[in-house]
């Protein structure tokens, strides 16, 4: 882990976010997402007849989907250092240099990276599982860390 994070961490007496309490609240976040997005949907879903129907009305939400995903992200984030599903797992992010909640172009920097992230078969959260700071790809981008709250 690079010195000076460990340091910061050790001086603020902050501990770094486990993997599984991540994963959890990204499954949290995802279902919460998805049932907002099936619940905008339902009309449309309702007058789908057939599969293919649904395929494609699936397919013109997905930039909706994407742009949602980022404002709750940013949003959540820059206001209260943590989204819903971090919240319930008692994780927060924090900027590594005010060791606050992160800006709104920081938070919107992660976001965006989150989506590309997800977008490249979540690489940069495998990355996070091997990095010393736990740091996924976003969180690198931004510098941020996921930290015990």
């Amino acid at each position: 882990m690079n010195e000076n994070i460990e340091n910061l961490l050790h001086r603020e007496n902050l501990t770094l976010a486990s993997v599984q309490k991540r994963a959890v609240a990204f499954f949290i976040d995802e279902m919460l997402l998805s049932f907002l997005l099936v619940i905008a949907m339902s009309d449309a879903f309702s007058n789908a007849k057939t599969m293919e129907d649904i395929i494609i009305l699936t397919n013109s939400y997905v930039m909706q989907y994407i742009l949602m995903k980022i404002v709750y992200q940013t949003f959540f984030v820059m206001q209260y250092g943590a989204t819903l599903g971090k919240i319930a797992m008692k994780i927060r992010v924090i900027e590594i240099a005010t060791l606050a909640n992160p800006s709104f172009a920081v938070s919107l920097n992660r976001a965006i990276f989150r989506i590309i992230s997800e977008m490249l078969f979540y690489i940069g959260f495998v990355w996070a599982m091997m990095d010393p700071a736990r740091q996924a790809w976003h969180d690198k981008t931004a510098k941020t860390l996921v930290v015990n709250a």
